[in-house]
């Protein structure tokens, strides 16, 4: 089965960190563009930060610099998101897609512009 599994979603105090994994199983990631989306209550979905194929070149949302870091280990099919510094309004369930592509494919882009997505890990930040 093809599919994107996200992981590392929890209830975290202000200015702690979180690293979310999301894993391909059934295909391989290295040809892959992969964005973590995130979707708040009553907020569109947002994109957050995405990694290249190929080259691993990053973008990041403004509010998301110097904060996040986006990672990719191709020998674990897996991409990661590191966060630091996380505050309440980072709280929203975090997604990742992927593409397959050799082009630069930052910033995040509608929803059909991608080939799989995950089911979402839910990130909370309160104290």
């Amino acid at each position: 089965q093809l599919q994107l599994v996200e992981s590392g979603g929890d209830l975290v105090q202000p200015g702690g960190s979180l690293r979310l994994s999301c894993a391909a199983s059934g295909f391989t990631l290295d040809y892959y563009a992969i964005t973590w989306f995130r979707q708040a209550p009553g907020k569109e979905r947002e994109g957050v930060s995405c990694i290249n194929s190929g080259d691993g070149r990053t973008y990041y949302a403004d509010s998301m610099k110097g904060r996040f870091t986006i990672s990719r280990d191709n020998a674990k099919n897996t991409v990661y998101l590191q966060m630091n510094s996380l505050k309440p309004e980072d709280t929203a369930v975090y997604y990742c897609a992927a593409k397959r592509t050799g082009n630069w494919y930052c910033p995040a882009r509608p929803g059909n512009a991608y080939d799989y997505w995950g089911q979402g890990t839910q990130v909370t930040v309160s104290s």
